[in-house]
C-alpha cells in the first residue's frame, strides 16, 4: 500500500457514518433499560446488518425508502468528542442503525468519552462481538437479540459467539415482544446463553399500542421475575425524531 493509501486508511479509521446527533440543543433522556428517564446526548449511527420489520428507525438502513446521501454523513472522532464533551450531561448513548458495525472508529470515540467523564451505553442488536476496547469499565452494552417476529432469520439474527461475549461483558439484555407466547422464545435464549439481566420492551411506535402491549404482557412477565421496561420516548414525545 503507498503512504497515500495509508492515510486514506487512517482517515475512515477515525470517522463514522452518523444518521443524527442530539440531545444537546433540546434536551431529552434515556426512554429504554436500566438508565430509562436519565438525561442522555444520542449518537445514532447508519446502517444495519438486519432488516427487522418493525424497526423504527429505517432511516438509517433502509435506501428503498429512505435517500442515503440525506439521512447519512460522515463527522470526524475528533468532531463528535468535541460535540459531546460541550455538553454537561453524563450519559452517552450510541445507537443506530447498528453501531458495531463501526467499531473501530468507536474504540477512539469511546476513549475521548470516559477521558472527558462521559458513562457510555451502547443500543446494539447482539450479533457483532465487541472490541476488547470497549468493554471496559463505564461502558455498558444494551443487548436486544431479535425475536422471530422481527422478520428475520435466526442465522443472522442469533450469533452465537457475540451473545456469549455479551454474556460475560457489562450488559443488559432487553427483549421486543409483542404476545405472551413470544416469551417462551426468550426463555430459550435467557437458558442458552444465560443471559442476564432480561429487561422486556412491550413492541409499539404509538402510545395507545404500547400501553395495549404493555397491559397484554405486565403479568406474564412479572411472573417469570424478569424486569419490564416501556419506550419512554415515544410515550413522552409521539416517536418525534431527535428526541
Amino acid at each position: 500500500m503507498t503512504d497515500g493509501g495509508k492515510q486514506r486508511s487512517f482517515d475512515r479509521e477515525f470517522h463514522l457514518i452518523i444518521s443524527e446527533v442530539f440531545g444537546d440543543t433540546t434536551p431529552t433522556f434515556q426512554g429504554e433499560g436500566p438508565s430509562m428517564g436519565i438525561p442522555a446526548l444520542f449518537i445514532r449511527l447508519g446502517r444495519c446488518n438486519l432488516t427487522c420489520d418493525w424497526c423504527d428507525t429505517k432511516y438509517t438502513w433502509d435506501w428503498q425508502q429512505y435517500d442515503i446521501k440525506k439521512e447519512t454523513h460522515r463527522y470526524s472522532v475528533n468532531d463528535l468528542l468535541a460535540w459531546a464533551l460541550a455538553c454537561d450531561t453524563e450519559l452517552m448513548v450510541i445507537s443506530g442503525g447498528e453501531p458495531l458495525l463501526q467499531q473501530r472508529a468507536l474504540v477512539h470515540l469511546v476513549r475521548g468519552l470516559l477521558a472527558g467523564g462521559k458513562r457510555v451505553e451502547f443500543e446494539t442488536n447482539g450479533t457483532i462481538v465487541p472490541d476488547p476496547e470497549l468493554r471496559v469499565g463505564g461502558v455498558r452494552f444494551n443487548v436486544s437479540p431479535k425475536l422471530a417476529n422481527s422478520g428475520v432469520a435466526e442465522d443472522k439474527r442469533i450469533v452465537p459467539a457475540a451473545l456469549e461475549a455479551f454474556a460475560q461483558s457489562d450488559a443488559v439484555f432487553k427483549f421486543v415482544t409483542r404476545t405472551v407466547a413470544e416469551l417462551d422464545e426468550i426463555q430459550q435464549l435467557v437458558d442458552r446463553f444465560r443471559l442476564a439481566p432480561v429487561y422486556v420492551m412491550p413492541e409499539g411506535t404509538t402510545a395507545e399500542g404500547l400501553i395495549e402491549t404493555t397491559r397484554a404482557l405486565a403479568d406474564a412477565v412479572a411472573a417469570r421475575q424478569w424486569r419490564f421496561t416501556p419506550r419512554l420516548h415515544v410515550l413522552a414525545f409521539a416517536g418525534a425524531r431527535g428526541r
